[in-house]
C-alpha cells in the first residue's frame, strides 16, 4: 500500500473523519534525519497530524505548521503539511533515547516533556493564524486533541502511531482525526466513544491489513459513511537554490559583507531534507549587490 489520505463524512450524523497511512514518508524522514526509534515515533506522529490538518485548508497555497516545543530530550519538533497532504519536518535531537515504558512502548511523552504546541495556518494571503496551547502529556495525539478543543472549539479524537521494526525502520505509521460538528447528538457521541475504544490502536489495525476505509468503518461503525476523497501523499521538501539565495539576501548587507570577508564560501543545509547548497565568495558578492540595492530602495 502507498501512503494515502482519505476524508469521510457521515450521512446520518454530524461527524467528519480523516485518516492517513504515512509509513513510507515517515521512513523517508527517518532516513533523511537519521533518527533513532524515539525520535522516529515523535516526528512520525507529528508528520501524520500535519498531513491531515494541511489537507483541511481550502486554499491551494495553504500550509499548516505544527511546532512542539517541549523540555524533553527530543527538543523542538516541527512539521509542515501542505494543502495536498504532503509533508516535511525535522526535530532538534534525532539521536535522543530513553528507556522503554513498562508496557514495552516508546516513551514519547517523556521524550517531548512539558511545553507547548503551536499551530500556524497560512493560506498564502494576509497574516497567518496562530494558536498555542500547553502540552497535555507530550504524546502528541492528546496534545492535538487539546489544541482542537481549546483553540478551535471543535470536540475531536486524534489517534497517531508509529510502529518501529527491529532494524529501526518504520513498519507502520499513520493516524486519524475524527471531529464532531454542531448538531452531533449525545447518542452519536456515546456510539463514537465506544467504537474508538473497540477499534484499538491505529498501527495495530494497519498490522492486521486493514485499509483506511476499513479503519473508517470500524471507528464509525453504526453510521452511514461516504468517502469524499482518497489522495496520495508523500514526504516533500520545496527547498531550492532560489529560496536559499532569497533567505541569504534577507540577512542584509552587513551580515553578507561579514560572510564574504571572513568565510571562503558558505554551506547552507536545508533543515527539512538535508540537501546542501554551496555558495562561493563570488556568489556572496552577487547576493551582497542585491541586498544593498534592496536596502537603498527601502530607504
Amino acid at each position: 500500500m502507498n501512503d494515502t489520505l482519505i476524508r469521510v463524512i457521515c450521512r446520518n450524523a454530524e461527524i467528519k473523519f480523516t485518516a492517513v497511512r504515512t509509513t513510507e514518508l515517515v521512513e523517508r524522514a527517518r532516513q533523511i534525519h537519521r533518527t533513532l526509534p524515539l525520535a522516529t515515533a515523535a516526528l512520525g506522529r507529528t508528520l501524520s497530524a500535519a498531513s491531515m490538518m494541511g489537507r483541511e485548508l481550502k486554499d491551494d497555497n495553504g500550509s499548516v505548521t505544527l511546532q512542539i516545543k517541549g523540555n524533553g530530550p527530543l527538543g523542538t519538533i516541527t512539521a509542515v503539511g501542505d494543502c495536498d497532504g504532503c509533508v516535511r519536518g525535522y526535530l532538534q535531537n534525532p539521536a535522543a533515547e530513553l528507556p522503554l515504558k513498562p508496557n514495552g512502548h516508546l516513551d514519547v511523552g517523556s521524550g517531548v516533556g512539558r511545553g507547548y504546541l503551536m499551530v500556524i495556518k497560512d493560506i498564502g494571503v494576509g497574516e497567518p493564524f496562530t494558536g498555542t496551547t500547553a502540552l497535555h502529556n507530550g504524546e502528541i495525539a492528546e496534545d492535538i486533541t487539546k489544541y482542537f478543543a481549546e483553540s478551535e472549539q471543535v470536540p475531536s479524537a486524534v489517534a497517531l502511531g508509529v510502529l518501529v521494526d527491529t532494524d529501526q525502520s518504520v513498519k507502520q505509521a499513520g493516524g486519524y482525526i475524527v471531529q464532531l460538528m454542531p448538531g452531533a447528538t449525545d447518542e452519536d457521541i456515546t456510539r463514537l466513544e465506544h467504537n474508538i475504544t473497540a477499534a484499538g490502536a491505529f498501527t495495530t489495525m494497519l498490522e492486521k491489513g486493514m485499509s483506511l476505509e476499513d479503519i473508517a468503518r470500524a471507528v464509525l461503525d453504526g453510521f452511514e459513511i461516504e468517502v469524499l476523497e482518497r489522495v496520495p501523499i508523500s514526504y516533500r521538501c520545496g527547498c531550492s537554490h532560489a529560496k536559499v539565495t532569497r533567505a541569504l539576501i534577507s540577512l542584509g548587507k552587513d551580515e553578507l559583507t561579514r560572510l564574504r570577508d571572513e568565510e571562503d564560501g558558505i554551506e547552507v543545509t536545508c533543515q527539512f531534507c538535508d540537501k546542501v547548497y554551496n555558495l562561493t565568495r563570488e556568489d556572496i558578492d552577487v547576493l551582497l549587490t542585491a541586498a544593498t540595492a534592496r536596502e537603498q530602495k527601502n530607504g
